[in-house]
């Protein structure tokens, strides 16, 4: 259970740190910024999913390594 909450904890880090980017940006491009940030924290947590799903799929389980790979690449993603 601790790693599940571990997993969802930080995904809405995930979640928030994508968003929070592109407040200004949506501005200038003349989107709302709730349609943004709503937009940009589902596309990083989709990431997370899928890097998740991946390495479940390889051999049936989520080792410690694994979740932290995926949330450290997801967070180099996000520098981008």
């Amino acid at each position: 259970m601790d790693k599940t909450k571990n997993i969802l904890l930080r995904m809405v880090a995930v979640f928030a740190a994508s968003s929070l980017s592109v407040v200004g940006a949506s501005a200038v491009a003349g989107v709302g910024p709730l349609k943004a940030i709503v937009i940009a924290g589902i596309g990083g947590v989709a990431v997370v999913v899928e890097g998740l799903a991946r390495a479940f799929l390889k051999d049936g389980k989520l080792d410690d390594a694994e979740i932290n790979d995926i949330f450290t690449n997801a967070d180099k993603s996000l520098d981008k």
